[in-house]
């Protein structure tokens, strides 16, 4: 099928992704948040934010060729709620757009500002899946320093589950000695969510040059941990230790009774999907 900017999600079948069958659509080209652990940063000029030609026609066209019941994510590079969006609008004509097609979406971001959009998310048939990588301010400011405060993500996550709108909370990703302490603060914090689905840091040159810059303590520490090479360019920490850090958060998901999964770790997980989309 072809389309202008609603596409197949992971084309290229990662065997480590256990995402249902879903299509993915980005609002923007790049993003504004400037996280320093970001996984698509190989996309030139990535925190450049900059607007779509004919967006809205063309999101249309896109969706009059989608099967009934398709699965979006919105969004899985770009994040469709960067600062700008409050004033452009860009995002929730999407949404007015979408609301007249029969599809499913699901709205992964790490901004409060998608609570303005709850009129139009509770209308449809959506979940959101908020991102927090910790609750300290300063270890936010420094990984994430565009984003909103992990306060203000926790609020956005509690007016969506009151507005009936399904919400996930992305635990992703856990960074050794930096976030590993604070991971299950954030779980505590958020334990009225409907699913949680985590991973720990994968690294690229890229990701770690970056890390080298912000934190150059960890570097080190970093180099001699990440030594399984997964694919081209990525690379893990050894199964032991990533279990060492997964591991508490599944057996506090388990106490709370909330549905948990990974994100591409190669371990299994007790939920319906991985993404949370199961919940839609």
């Amino acid at each position: 099928m072809y389309s202008y900017y609603i596409r197949p999600f992971d084309p290229w079948r990662s065997p480590l992704c256990t995402c249902p069958q879903k299509f993915s659509f980005n609002p923007y080209t790049g993003c504004a948040h400037n996280c320093i652990y970001c996984y698509a940063t190989y996309i030139p000029r990535f925190n450049q934010l900059r607007l779509k030609k004919d967006l809205f026609k063309k999101l249309e066209k896109d969706l009059q060729k989608l099967p009934s019941n398709a699965l979006i994510s919105m969004s899985n590079s770009s994040d469709p709620y960067p600062p700008a969006e409050r004033s452009l609008e860009i995002t929730r004509r999407c949404l007015e757009i979408m609301k007249d097609y029969d599809i499913r979406l699901l709205v992964v971001t790490k901004s409060d500002i998608v609570t303005r959009d709850i009129d139009l998310l509770s209308e449809m048939r959506s979940a959101v899946s908020i991102t927090l990588t910790c609750l300290s301010n300063s270890i936010a400011s420094k990984i994430e320093p565009n984003a909103p405060k992990p306060e203000k993500r926790i609020e956005a996550l509690r007016k969506l589950k009151d507005a009936g709108v399904p919400v996930i909370l992305r635990l992703d990703p856990i960074i050794p000695f930096l976030t590993e302490n604070e991971a299950l603060k954030v779980l505590e914090a958020c334990d009225f969510v409907d699913h949680v689905v985590t991973s720990t840091l994968k690294l690229r040159k890229d990701i770690l040059a970056r890390f080298a810059r912000v934190f150059p303590e960890l570097a080190e520490r970093y180099r001699r941990i990440y030594t399984e090479k997964v694919g081209r360019s990525y690379h893990y920490m050894p199964k032991d230790l990533r279990l060492k850090l997964l591991n508490p958060i599944v057996e506090r998901c388990e106490e709370l009774g909330i549905s948990y999964a990974f994100c591409r770790e190669g371990f299994k997980f007790k939920a319906e999907s991985c993404d949370g989309s199961h919940l839609i």
